[in-house]
């Protein structure tokens, strides 16, 4: 199986290593759209627009079997414009997450933080009502989270500040549980545990799984794995380290 990935920037790394380590016989690409980042202040239009040029670098360049994306944003405007343009199984982070998200809470309140544009789409939201009725979603964009960690400042007091004002907004409604609704997030996952240690957190990169394994395509043997991004490879690089160890990284243009 032959499988590639997309995000913004460094945070679909987070899907790519969970993927990784659970199909070892898959082939990964990834693509980072580090020129663009983020996605989650952009409209729809535009996010389609840059899903499509990450998806049909994917497609064109390594004839992929299916695609992944690891972008909440791209997840919540794109997924179902991706499905029918390149008739691919294209695999998004929203319904997996809420699924999991769904079957954890025991009070029935979950908290979903996300950019600007997932929580604007409410995808998250009617994914878990669709599922469960009767289930409170409290939804908070959290448009600061993304440059901390595209810059390193994962540990960090300023961060700290950062997640005790988001996430305890969520926290004051009583939430036992809280979706990490974009793949930059879980690289903040031990710093919000360690300041909110009773909440249950859902990583959408761990839920996908699920998905994939389901997939009907053959698997290969000793898969490659490669990294692309469309700008900066040398920051992206040192970053990627931290959480993929040594990885060369190339650095392409996608733009039509």
């Amino acid at each position: 199986m032959t499988i590639g990935i997309f995000d913004s920037g460094v945070g679909g790394l987070t899907v790519f290593k969970s993927i990784a380590e659970n199909f070892p016989e898959t082939d990964l690409f990834y693509l980072g759209d580090t020129a663009r980042v983020p996605y989650g202040n952009k409209s729809s239009s535009t996010v389609k627009r840059y899903s499509e040029e990450c998806a049909s670098f994917l497609i064109s360049n390594f004839n992929v079997d299916a695609l992944v994306i690891a972008c909440n944003t791209a997840s919540s405007y794109a997924i179902d414009f991706l499905r029918a343009k390149f008739g691919i199984p294209v695999i998004g982070v929203v319904v997996p997450g809420s699924f999991q998200a769904v079957k954890t809470s025991l009070n029935k309140k979950i908290g979903v933080i996300g950019t600007h544009g997932t929580v604007k789409s409410r995808s998250y939201y009617n994914a878990i009502k669709k599922m469960s009725a009767d289930i409170d979603v409290y939804q908070k964009a959290c448009p600061l989270f993304v440059p901390l960690v595209e810059e390193g400042r994962i540990n960090h007091e300023i961060t700290d500040m950062v997640i005790r004002e988001y996430v305890g907004e969520l926290h004051s409604k009583g939430i036992d549980t809280l979706i990490l609704g974009c793949t930059h997030y879980p690289l903040l996952k031990e710093r919000i545990k360690s300041l909110f240690p009773d909440l249950n957190i859902v990583d959408s990169a761990e839920a996908i799984l699920k998905d994939i394994a389901n997939l009907d395509i053959p698997f290969k043997e000793n898969g490659k794995r490669e990294v692309f991004v469309t700008d900066d490879a040398c920051s992206f690089e040192k970053f990627a380290q931290q959480i993929l160890g040594k990885t060369k990284i190339s650095e392409v243009d996608i733009e039509k």
